[in-house]
């Protein structure tokens, strides 16, 4: 039996239904291109001793080549040197099949095999060198990976560790040939030579016989790497992040007319410095944006849940073609069990989102005391609040609400990725939730009287997620608390049945670990999960969203393999806003928003996962 599939049939293994699924098996690690990166570093520390280390390999031909008239070792020196450098850069990109690296490889390893003949008449160098042109030449259609999206902050971190590595290496080549100085320079001096070298002058060590050549055309070759890869990287076409278009905009908003009230977070994939994938009936979407080289898309897929097999293929097609590493950050239970049954890959929970339902919602009881207690003394303290949707604001108060969450924003970037939206007020978001705390003071501030604000997305019809909490720092404690708890009054006459809150990480771990019974080792994890809440809001979101007697939804995060969570990670702190790579604002170049519509107002870090 086959069952239809994104419109069309398809045939598979069968399921527990006595139906049959599609399984499109994620990028395997490819064996061959994992051995020629690693043969290719080994060639390039090798073609970097061989222009380093004088006497790296003992031989009469080599102690004639250093004496005859003529020779031109030194070239011969920086040449190896250059294509040792060269060959350790490209060992990365070879091991993700990036055809570039591949094309730049087959023309570096027969330089780096003349240089060693020429420079050392060493046949086993140039028996290495071409031992591993032969497989890239076999192999050459594993290397067919296309170009990763590029910023200009490659080339200033380019120069800085180009820089570093060359300015530890031209030390070593000083002091290789500490046996032809004249003199004993010191440390400072031999450090002012590399320096000089590196731009192409004559520093104050001086060499006996022919060794100053080589040492100066082996810096000078260091110098020159640094500067062109640096120059390439900065004046190369860019490439940045693939963003929405009007037309991806359109038929996204399409789809979560027909299908946003699966998931809470399905609004969040309309932020506008991410990418779409569109199943081939159109009938469902994936979101996603690359970085560090993770393909790494947030929440479940867009639209009907029968084509998600379709826009996931789409997906997974996508990170093969440029060799991304694929991953989902924050998907439901639901969207986990289809990622993985389709993909291949695997699934981690990573946390649980906190969702409030209206009609159980109530302030009275003992459990809620403390919530109740605080919203009573703000409002005696004199606050009032006002939940509203966004077309019944004025284009006057939209501007002062925008300009004080950019204020109060605590940050120098702006954070969010999988769970904010990353502006307010955009016109075609008309739907989305406002709510504001105000208090008349005697001198109003640049914000009129506004001290707190809390943006919520659509979710479906009939509910709201939270995006972003911001408050005046000067305000009264317990801001935060009072626009929930006027949100969930509110929205019984705004139509609102659910409310999604916070993304609580590790939610599970930090609940039972601190219940009677728990075993030592749930009790030490979440030691350290308290811990890194000195950092990074993880205790703190927890106890936050327990306040309110939330249900918890967990959310899973989906990968390949163990060896790529680190990498994942990483990419998902970029991603998130905690860890950010840039150029000087000086040195940016200003990028013209997509929209003039557009404003970039992203959450501080509180629905970040």
């Amino acid at each position: 039996m086959s069952v239809r599939i994104d419109g069309e049939l398809s045939g598979g293994v069968p399921d527990r239904t006595g139906g049959t699924r599609r399984i499109v098996r994620g990028p395997r690690p490819e064996v061959v291109p994992a051995l020629v990166a690693r043969a290719c570093t080994l060639v390039g520390v090798l073609d970097i001793a061989a222009g380093v280390f004088p006497r790296f390999r003992r031989s009469r031909m080599h102690a004639m080549a250093e004496v005859l008239p003529g020779s031109f070792g030194p070239f011969a020196a920086a040449l190896s040197l250059s294509a040792g450098v060269l060959l350790l850069l490209l060992a990365h990109g070879l091991r993700r099949r990036k055809r570039r690296a591949w094309r730049a490889a087959v023309v570096l390893l027969p330089a780096g095999a003349v240089a060693q003949f020429a420079y050392r008449h060493s046949l086993i160098g140039v028996v290495i060198s071409l031992a591993l042109l032969a497989p890239l030449l076999r192999h050459r259609s594993e290397f067919a990976a296309l170009p990763d999206p590029r910023s200009r902050w490659r080339a200033l971190a380019n120069f800085v560790l180009m820089g570093a590595g060359s300015l530890v290496l031209g030390l070593v080549i000083v002091s290789a040939h500490e046996d032809r100085m004249v003199g004993d320079p010191s440390l400072a001096d031999r450090l002012a030579h590399v320096l000089y070298g590196l731009f192409g002058f004559e520093g104050p060590v001086d060499y006996a016989g022919p060794t100053s050549w080589t040492v100066a055309f082996s810096l000078g070759a260091l110098g020159w790497l640094t500067a062109v890869t640096t120059i390439y990287l900065a004046f190369r076409p860019e490439h940045p992040a693939a963003r929405l278009t009007e037309d991806d905009e359109t038929r996204l908003r399409t789809l979560l007319d027909k299908h946003g009230g699966r998931d809470s977070l399905g609004h969040f994939a309309l932020r506008r410095d991410k990418a779409v994938v569109f199943s081939p009936s159109g009938k469902a979407a994936v979101t996603y944006r690359v970085v560090s080289g993770v393909m790494l898309a947030s929440g479940d897929p867009i639209g009907d849940v029968e084509a998600w097999p379709g826009a996931i293929e789409r997906f997974m097609d996508e990170a093969k073609a440029h060799s991304w590493t694929p991953a989902v950050m924050g998907c439901s239970e639901t969207g986990g069990e289809v990622w993985t049954r389709e993909t291949g890959l695997d699934a981690l929970e990573l946390g649980d989102e906190a969702v409030v339902d209206v009609a159980d919602f109530s302030l009275a009881g003992r459990a809620m005391r403390n919530v109740r207690q605080m919203v009573k003394r703000i409002e005696r303290a004199g606050y009032e609040t006002r939940v509203r949707r966004i077309r019944d604001l004025s284009e006057g108060e939209l501007d002062r609400i925008r300009r004080a969450s950019e204020a109060w924003r605590g940050t120098d970037t702006e954070r969010g990725f999988s769970m904010a939206l990353g502006r307010i007020g955009d016109p075609s978001d008309s739907d989305c939730l406002i709510a504001t705390a105000h208090k008349a003071d005697d001198a109003p501030g640049p914000y009129g009287d506004l001290k707190a604000v809390l943006h919520f997305v659509p979710w479906g019809t009939d509910g709201v997620s939270l995006d972003l909490m911001r408050r005046d720092r000067a305000a009264d404690p317990g801001m935060n608390e009072l626009l929930i708890v006027a949100a969930l009054e509110a929205s019984p006459r705004l139509g609102i049945q659910r409310i999604s809150l916070n993304f609580a990480m590790f939610r599970s771990a930090l609940a039972r670990g601190e219940k009677i019974g728990a075993g030592p080792v749930l009790r030490a994890w979440r030691g350290l999960l308290v811990f890194l809440s000195r950092w990074f809001q993880i205790e703190s979101l927890y106890k936050f969203n327990a306040k309110f007697r939330p249900r918890w939804e967990p959310r899973f995060v989906v990968y390949g393999s163990s060896r790529d969570l680190p990498r994942i990670g990483f990419a998902a702190m970029q991603a998130e806003g905690f860890v950010t790579l840039a150029l000087p604002g000086l040195l940016r170049r200003r990028v013209r928003a997509p929209r003039p519509c557009a404003h970039a107002v992203a959450e501080h870090g509180v629905r970040a996962a």
